[in-house]
């Protein structure tokens, strides 16, 4: 156990401990739904029948959270999974471990839920942080908050090897946010930006979904504050996953929007945005700094579907192919009732195999999935 196993902060009452041993695995195997490495016998890609290679995990570590946002989770009347109904550390190791070896996993990302409210999280960090590539390269470990608790843990989470954050702030009106999230903790927000840039974080990126007659004209206030606080502001389209099923078109802010009133107070220019989800724009007169860059994610208006290459995994052990997908596999039944490791990358497989060509978000075809955006993983 490394030096920061011994330096986990202490938890707070909504926290709970993880439980479980790591089973061993078996080899792999030829399997459906993934292509073999040139010269690699014992390597596959994880490819859907439309070409794309999957290579991101998005990883939720817990289903609960310390905030009520609208447009994830109900205030009242979810009801939280039971801890033996989580994935354990050892667990969700075992997953990343198998997909790094085998079938060619190179980035995750933890989510929640509110990822630090679960005990111990370092400890995860360190165990995926130590993981390596066939070819020898880290893996690229990020993590997405709502930074209330950052002030506590960040310098837990970077020195046991994260090294990017992002974290979800719609509003700077505190009476906004008290409406949004049904908790005054704007300052803490704020307070925990900050502490991930002292920590060592790079970039710190903050996320803001917009949604129109809330929080639409705060555009121009988080630019500044991005480059204030030199951190990428990213403005994401208001997606079909609340709670409470009140989704509308109508009340999507539009990537066009959102450029037309950054440029009213601003000069800037799109860059390359690489395997980015966001489209991603750079001030003039910016310094090559986090806070010099702001980005887009048009969810809606312009998908990016297809350049896809994420795979989800919820708190209760579900692969999903995309985060608007109706079906699942069930990896915590391969994990828990003996399976291989041959047997992990093939469900995985057969899953990512399955992928839609898109979400079909304003299609007459398009059904919303049952599950939010705190069960799915944000």
């Amino acid at each position: 156990m490394g030096a920061v196993s011994k330096q986990v902060s202490a938890c707070r009452s909504c926290c709970w401990t993880d439980f479980g041993e790591l089973d061993s695995g078996g080899t792999l195997s030829e399997v459906t739904g993934t292509h073999e490495v040139a010269g690699s016998s014992d390597h596959t890609e994880l490819i859907d029948t439309f070409g794309r290679v999957h290579t991101d995990l998005r990883i939720s570590v817990t289903d609960r959270c310390n905030f009520r946002c609208t447009y994830c989770m109900p205030e009242e009347g979810l009801e939280w999974l039971d801890r033996s109904d989580i994935l354990s550390f050892e667990e969700i190791e075992r997953v990343v471990s198998v997909l790094v070896d085998q079938a060619g996993l190179k980035s995750v990302r933890l989510t929640g839920g509110e990822p630090t409210i679960r005990a111990r999280l370092p400890l995860l960090v360190e165990r995926i942080a130590s993981l390596r590539t066939p070819a020898g390269e880290k893996l690229d470990l990020s993590m997405t908050t709502n930074g209330a608790t950052l002030p506590l843990v960040a310098d837990d989470l970077f020195a046991a090897g994260l090294r990017r954050m992002n974290v979800s702030l719609d509003t700077l009106d505190r009476a906004r946010f008290l409406d949004l999230t049904k908790r005054d903790e704007l300052d803490r927000v704020l307070v925990g930006i900050d502490a991930a840039v002292a920590a060592g974080f790079s970039p710190v990126k903050v996320n803001a979904v917009l949604m129109r007659g809330i929080n639409h004209d705060e555009v121009v206030d988080f630019l500044r504050m991005g480059r204030e606080k030199n951190v990428t502001v990213r403005f994401i389209e208001f997606m079909p996953l609340d709670a409470q099923g009140e989704w509308s078109d109508k009340r999507v802010v539009s990537h066009a929007e959102i450029l037309a009133a950054a440029s009213e107070h601003f000069e800037f220019e799109a860059i390359d945005r690489g395997s980015s989800p966001a489209e991603r724009f750079v001030y003039t007169d910016g310094d090559g700094s986090p806070g010099s860059e702001f980005g887009v994610i048009a969810s809606v208006s312009e998908p990016f579907c297809g350049s896809c290459d994420r795979m989800r995994l919820t708190a209760d052990g579900q692969l999903r192919n995309c985060l608007f997908a109706l079906g699942h596999v069930d990896l915590m039944s391969v994990l828990r009732g003996g399976g291989s490791d041959e047997d992990l990358v093939a469900a995985v497989a057969g899953e990512v195999h399955k992928k839609w060509a898109g979400h079909a978000i304003g299609q007459v075809h398009f059904i919303r999935p049952s599950k939010s955006m705190s069960q799915l993983g944000g």
